[in-house]
């Protein structure tokens, strides 16, 4: 062993070693896992967390039972979670009035509250252990393998999980070069969107010279019903951190000075609060800051909040932002590995790339490239929304199908509804039908078939979604984000989006289906950043998938989905209704009238289209028709 070495290692061992004494998780001691994810924190995490420690102090259990506030579980839609450690027993949605009993029954004894256990929906079990879950049991979780696990502000639950060796280990064999070369071989790419090989993305950084270079985590994670960075950053910041540090011994060992950024929006307080209590007791115990562990390496991280621009996801505007200018990209020449911040090579990967890194120095290149397909390995976290059963955080396989994820980890479509279609990679991606299902999730298939991975949103919609309208959510938010440089994203994106808004009012003809496409085309090829290039696919996949659904909305006035307000018309089944009065009560505009026990009636010329009436109606006497208009 060197001498390098020898005194890395001890660094470390004394940095474990200030800690003990402290509690630090361990999945064979009794405790009580609260998920303290943002989901279960607005589904009452701290209602909850207040009784625990109430029945627990009544019992006289406070000093032997250990209670976890962890990171997002990954499950949202059975929060708030409560996890009993070791068995692992599994209480989804909880309330404060039911903790004595979970207290007294699987803390107090072995057994469990069968009436608070998780039902699968698929077979109608009661399933009392976590890994047990279809949920959890179909994933394969590197990145969030310690969400769950650990105190996301104890540094000792992390140090005991084998936190920082990997820091240790690349700092010890001291040749910045051979990083570089384990993380080339891994075949790890950018989990920001665009997928760019992070190895060579290093090796680019280190060889452009520069008075300085930065390494800069982009965490703005701006895109609707996203939340993948946003919950790695809640539930485990120290692997962010140690990725960042490896990164800039990578690009910076015994190459000049490094200073890095985490970019983060102000939208995000408890990811902010977590980073910068994960940055502080970094610096307390060595492993950031001046000589990190005796090795000689300087680097050290300041948060920079951002103001919630989705444009600054794009990494010259997000360089533009820290230098306190608007955030508005450059040029599509300019690299920021040759001229990034301030002009100084510049190294920027998300939250999810950085948090790979220890894993891949940890395990070995071969062991993390032999998960995925032969161009895209590893693992992949996507926010699983929409119209599914099983909403949540899931971390698969790159390459696992569409059906797998959607079907078998996300339990399919709500009762009674058909899949339609899903949304890959946030406002830029596109929509794919199901006659996709069964294509491989990776970076080239997602392409080909006109959607992107981009940081991993997923928004499932079923047969009650109208394409029409779901295009226009997506090209509207597009539209109101982009920063304005550049006429084919400013002007053209609106363009666009006046022609949908035509489509989905009947006013359309077949003439505007080409104009569209023509657009798209224009500001695919004419923009200045790869945010604006990307804007359209929405819509070009609409016309590409669901076009006889846009021909239905033009030439028939039809809406198939009956969401289009100008298509569609509200009347009352007369057989059907009894004269409750209850969609009188409910309508705001008062379109409904009638005398009780009589049949009611809507008044077109009031009515609002609110669907108010209709969800109030217990007999199903409100009616929805659509083509209500004549062709033009």
């Amino acid at each position: 062993m060197s001498a390098a070495s020898s005194r890395v290692g001890q660094a470390l061992q004394a940095a474990v070693s200030a800690g003990a004494g402290t509690y630090l998780a361990d999945d064979t001691k009794r405790e009580i896992r609260i998920c303290a994810g943002t989901a279960c924190h607005a589904s009452g995490r701290v209602a909850l967390r207040k009784a625990i420690d109430a029945a627990l102090e009544e019992r006289g259990l406070a000093g032997d039972v250990a209670v976890v506030e962890t990171g997002c579980h990954g499950f949202c839609e059975e929060g708030p979670i409560v996890v009993v450690r070791p068995e692992g027993v599994f209480y989804p949605r909880l309330k404060p009035v039911d903790i004595p009993e979970v207290i007294e029954t699987s803390v107090m004894g072995d057994g469990v509250v069968e009436r608070l256990l998780y039902v699968d929906p698929a077979t109608g079990r009661r399933v009392a252990h976590e890994r047990e879950i279809p949920f959890y049991a179909l994933q394969k979780r590197i990145v969030l393998g310690l969400n769950g696990k650990i105190d996301p502000y104890s540094l000792d639950d992390y140090l005991a999980h084998g936190g920082y060796s990997a820091l240790a280990k690349v700092l010890s064999q001291g040749d910045p070069q051979n990083i570089i070369a384990e993380v080339e071989n891994s075949g790890l790419r950018g989990r920001g969107g665009a997928g760019f090989p992070t190895g060579k993305k290093w090796r680019l950084c280190r060889q452009n010279l520069g008075e300085k270079h930065y390494v800069i985590c982009n965490a703005d994670e701006g895109d609707p019903g996203a939340f993948m960075d946003r919950s790695v950053l809640e539930g485990n910041p120290h692997s962010v951190i140690e990725g960042m540090i490896i990164a800039a011994y990578a690009i910076g060992g015994g190459n000049g000075p490094v200073e890095g950024y985490i970019y983060v929006r102000r939208e995000y307080p408890f990811a902010v609060d977590r980073v910068r209590h994960a940055l502080d007791r970094a610096r307390e115990r060595n492993l950031l800051g001046k000589d990190i562990l005796g090795s000689g390496f300087d680097f050290d991280i300041r948060v920079n909040q951002g103001a919630g621009a989705f444009v600054c996801g794009e990494s010259t505007a997000l360089t533009a932002s820290i230098e306190g200018q608007r955030g508005m990209p450059r040029g599509k020449h300019v690299r920021t590995v040759a001229h990034g911040l301030w002009g100084e090579p510049t190294n920027i990967n998300n939250v999810e790339t950085y948090a790979n890194v220890p894993f891949i120095v940890k395990s070995g290149a071969d062991v993390f490239a032999s998960t995925g397909t032969a161009t895209s390995k590893g693992t992949k976290i996507f926010s699983l929304t929409g119209k599914v059963v099983n909403g949540g955080l899931i971390e698969v396989p790159m390459g696992a199908t569409l059906r797998e994820v959607i079907f078998e980890i996300g339990g399919g479509m709500l009762p009674g509804r058909e899949f339609k279609a899903v949304q890959l990679g946030g406002p830029s991606g596109g929509c794919l039908p199901a006659a996709l299902l069964d294509e491989p999730i990776d970076f080239e298939s997602l392409l080909a078939a006109g959607s992107m991975m981009g940081s991993g949103g997923m928004v499932v919609v079923d047969d009650s979604t109208c394409m029409v309208d779901f295009a226009k959510f997506f090209l509207k938010f597009t539209a109101e984000e982009s920063c304005g440089k550049c006429v084919p994203c400013r002007v053209g994106t609106s363009r666009m989006l006046e022609i949908l808004e035509r489509i989905s009012e009947g006013r359309a003809s077949l003439q505007d289906l080409d104009l569209l496409e023509s657009l798209a085309d224009d500001v695919v090829e004419g923009s200045l950043c790869a945010l604006g290039g990307s804007a359209p696919n929405p819509v070009l996949s609409l016309l590409r998938y669901f076009r006889d659904e846009i021909v239905s909305h033009v030439v028939e006035h039809n809406c198939p989905a009956k969401v289009c307000r100008p298509l569609i018309r509200y009347g009352v089944d007369a057989e059907a209704c009894t004269g409750c009065a209850a969609c009188i009560a409910v309508c705001p505009v008062h379109a409904v009238s009638g005398e009780r026990k009589a049949v009611h009636s809507i008044d077109e010329d009031l009515c609002i289209k609110c669907d108010a009436c209709r969800r109030a109606c217990r007999f199903n006497a409100v009616s929805v028709e659509t083509g209500v208009l004549a062709p033009a």
